[in-house]
């Protein structure tokens, strides 16, 4: 399995390159199959690539946008990934947002219900990378690294928060992964990722189709 890698012009180019994917993938899912299903990491790193969403011809009726992890904090908080999701999006593109339940008392059933709403295959899952060589809520040395039965799962506190997260499955099955990496910060852990390392939990994605979009930052020795 060869991971492609795209270098462009810097953080912003690289937010406009992933919209524009994400846009053409649509259009191709609907068309072909009627549906797009599009599952979007948290963090600050997307959210110029949502917001040029909205400058894309998106057909947002017919897709289904999932959250890949969220941290279990109240409606509304800021540290929520989907607070930033939903001013990112265009308007348009409310509907189309399934949030993750991290409110509900159970979360463990919770994180089930969640999982049987999710497609047997994820058209395109968008993915950040950190410093530490985590993606998603897939962090270093918790116990969700070893969940194989579910699609969806909790983790332990991580930098103060438990997390709700797709788990190894769910981004094993995608018909495609799309990586957005910027940041002079993620140039080794990018270079563990593009080597197939699996001393990083980002490195551990078995899906066939895989794309980094990246800045010279990130990328400058590759």
């Amino acid at each position: 399995m060869t991971i492609a890698l795209d270098v462009v012009a810097d953080a912003s180019a690289a937010a406009r390159r992933v919209a524009e994917l994400v846009a053409e993938r649509a259009r191709e899912a609907v068309a072909s199959r009627g549906r797009f299903t599009l599952a979007v990491s948290g963090g600050t790193t997307p959210e110029e690539m949502l917001r040029a969403l909205g400058g894309e011809d998106v057909p947002w009726v017919e897709t289904t946008v999932y959250q890949v992890d969220e941290r279990v904090v109240p409606a509304g908080h800021p540290d929520r990934n989907l607070t930033h999701l939903l001013a990112a999006l265009p308007r348009e593109a409310l509907d189309s947002v399934r949030p993750l339940p991290v409110d509900d008392s159970d979360l463990e059933r919770a994180a089930a219900r969640y999982a049987a709403e999710l497609r047997a295959h994820l058209d395109l899952v968008h993915l950040g990378l950190g410093a530490d060589g985590h993606t998603a809520s897939l962090v270093p040395g918790d116990p969700v690294l070893d969940v194989t039965d579910r699609l969806v799962a909790l983790t332990n506190e991580y930098q103060g928060f438990r997390r709700m997260t797709l788990a190894f499955p769910a981004l094993d099955a995608a018909r495609e992964i799309v990586w957005l990496v910027t940041g002079r910060e993620k140039q080794d852990a990018l270079s563990h990722l593009l080597a197939h390392d699996p001393s990083i939990p980002a490195a551990r994605i078995s899906s066939p189709r895989q794309l980094v979009v990246a800045d010279p930052e990130a990328a400058p020795a590759l």
